[in-house]
């Protein structure tokens, strides 16, 4: 099977998982119980201060959890994958860039970081958006802070337990997807709060757990302040393409693309790859973006 048709594959398959799961972890195992419970900070990324604080983040909200359920609740969904109305999967027609953007799953298997992949794009000046889950900021808070201070990096927000995002209770790759509207506010507002605390903003750009998404649980994230992010080009398979196998596929990628890779698995070939992909990209008058510009 030639290298093409095995990333439209990965595209669609099984493989995104693997980003998120650890050895001796099967893909579903790994949801694990939520770090943060909607709406209140994680002691291990920022202390919180008190009731008044809450109430200040909870204000933060453009909608509350009951209007959110009173609004979607009843509501059936159209469709389920990639491409839902409104969700994010390439840079805007015309568009000269690609954008580069990285998974950070958390929970069991996947809070690790990978650091050398994070100074080879620092020493190519590339900038990129990072996918941030909240229980792997909950185990890596000051990586999580250095990665916050650095303009050549977007944080953006990967959920508050990594589902994929359903209000009908839809699975993909072992994971089960949130249940209804109400547990689609929580999975994406648990992990706003705690990013809008910690960056001083809210994030601007939601991806999924395995990125699969509704267009109701799409309309729901929109109406929380984010835009729903998937992708065009799955750069490394959820980190488990060999580091040719990542060269080849994000150096073909197209002006326009939304690449997925993973930055939670030091042990994979994402870092490589990305290091001898870089190089001719950017001799090729290739230039990136993170998602907000």
């Amino acid at each position: 099977m030639s290298l093409s048709r095995r990333v439209v594959l990965a595209a669609v398959g099984g493989s995104v998982l693997a980003g998120c799961a650890g050895p001796g972890h099967p893909a579903g195992t790994g949801t694990g119980a939520p770090a943060t419970p909607p709406g209140r900070a994680g002691a291990s990324a920022a202390p919180t201060r008190g009731a008044g604080a809450r109430r200040h983040a909870i204000a933060e909200l453009p909608v509350t959890r009951a209007e959110i359920v009173a609004r979607y609740g009843h509501r059936r969904p159209r469709s389920w994958g990639f491409d839902a109305p409104g969700v994010l999967r390439t840079l805007p027609a015309g568009s000269p860039r690609t954008a580069l953007t990285f998974d950070a799953c958390g929970g069991r298997g996947g809070s690790g970081y990978d650091q050398e992949l994070v100074a080879v794009l620092r020493r190519y000046r590339t900038p990129a958006t990072l996918f941030l889950n909240s229980r792997w900021i909950d185990a890596n808070p000051a990586v999580f802070r250095q990665l916050a201070a650095d303009p050549l990096f977007e944080i953006g927000n990967h959920g508050t337990r990594h589902r994929p995002l359903s209000v009908s209770g839809r699975s993909a790759y072992g994971i089960a997807g949130t249940r209804d509207a109400g547990e689609v506010f929580d999975e994406v507002a648990g992990n706003h709060l705690k990013l809008t605390r910690l960056l001083g903003a809210p994030p601007r750009h939601f991806r999924p757990g395995t990125a699969y998404c509704d267009d109701v649980a799409a309309r729901i994230v929109a109406d929380l302040g984010e835009r729903p992010v998937a992708f065009s080009v799955n750069g490394d398979g959820g980190a488990t393409f060999t580091p040719a196998e990542v060269r080849t596929t994000v150096a073909a990628a197209p002006r326009g693309a939304i690449v997925i890779c993973h930055m939670n698995h030091p042990e994979g070939g994402t870092a490589e790859g990305i290091a001898a992909a870089l190089p001719g990209m950017l001799a090729a008058g290739h230039h990136f973006a993170r998602l907000s510009g």
